[in-house]
């Protein structure tokens, strides 16, 4: 899970070497062409799983929508907001709209510890967001009203988007499918919903060799790798941690375009990437409590008197629930 989201922070610094292809052009490419590139690497997995996958047709419809839609409203949001406000409110708000999904549709309890790992994240992305804008109003035309705002609820469509096709997934791989063809289906039929806007704006893509490469780079690397590491995570933990696990991305961008591109970052934005690393501290290092209580029942032995008490298990969010 953390490797797809290093793999997806390095987008942005790819993307500099394409100035002249769109946003729409780039989120088609990279989840259209990577998408299908995944429904043909796992062809034989949904052949296999074909019967189960029809019977959840809905699910596969609707993360496959979702996958249609994210990439053309995170890339708007990044290009009309600016990178930072867009890369926040897309992938910083994912992990409260997938916490949401979960609560409503699943019943699924909100634990402390993602509270408290998800509050530090948010706010170690929200500081990277105002160190970047900082950074890009010095001597920058200052972005419209009307755009900078339409680039805010396409970011926030790009989140809603972003957790639903990340629920449906896990959704899939919950009842016995494997994540190969969950992941293949759902992005298969997005990258062909995506095709048609690679057609009608793809064109810069083939103007030069260096476009090319931008554009396969991000199809087969951050899209096609990072997301099939991205279905085995799903396998093993809830969507709202491995959304805000995904909070890594927006860091990781960031000390990319100070490496790479030569941009400088403030202070506190090297504090907001240190807050971001804390936030994964908490949300993927082992509880212990559930250690010392399987230490306690060994050590103590059956009770002699008592009724037996429910068995007690650790769930994909490292806290101890009982079944």
């Amino acid at each position: 899970m953390l490797t797809a989201s290093v793999l997806w922070g390095t987008t942005g610094t790819v993307a500099t070497f394409a100035p002249a292809v769109g946003p729409l052009a780039i989120g088609a490419a990279a989840m259209g062409l990577g998408g299908i590139l995944q429904a043909v690497v796992a062809a034989p997995r949904i052949k296999g799983q074909a019967r189960e996958l029809r019977a959840r047709t809905g699910t596969v419809l609707l993360g496959a929508a979702a996958v249609g839609v994210y990439p053309l409203g995170f890339y708007s949001s990044m290009h009309l907001a600016g990178v930072a406000a867009g890369t926040v409110i897309s992938i910083g708000t994912a992990p409260l709209a997938s916490a949401l999904i979960e609560r409503v549709v699943d019943r699924r309890r909100l634990t402390r510890r993602w509270m408290f790992g998800a509050a530090i994240g948010l706010l170690g992305t929200v500081l990277l967001c105002v160190a970047e804008a900082t950074r890009s109003h010095d001597g920058a035309d200052p972005t419209s009203t009307a755009a900078t705002m339409l680039g805010v609820v396409l970011g926030l469509l790009a989140a809603v988007t972003y957790a639903v096709y990340s629920w449906a997934a896990h959704r899939l791989i919950s009842n016995g499918i494997a994540s190969r063809a969950a992941m293949g289906s759902i992005f298969g039929l997005g990258g062909l919903l995506l095709l048609p806007v690679l057609l009608v704006t793809g064109a810069p893509l083939v103007d030069s060799w260096s476009n090319a490469g931008v554009g396969a780079y991000m199809a087969v690397v951050p899209m096609f790798a990072g997301y099939l590491l991205f279905g085995r995570g799903l396998a093993h933990v809830p969507v709202s941690t491995a959304t805000t696990l995904s909070l890594l991305e927006p860091a990781v961008a960031a000390v990319l375009a100070v490496l790479v591109v030569g941009e400088r970052l403030p202070a506190f934005g090297w504090i907001g990437i240190a807050l971001v690393g804390g936030c994964l501290a908490v949300l993927i290092t082992p509880a212990r409590s559930g250690r010392r209580i399987g230490v306690r029942a060994r050590r103590a032995g059956p009770p002699h008197t008592a009724a037996p008490s429910a068995p007690v298990a650790v769930d994909p969010a490292n806290e101890v629930t009982p079944m």
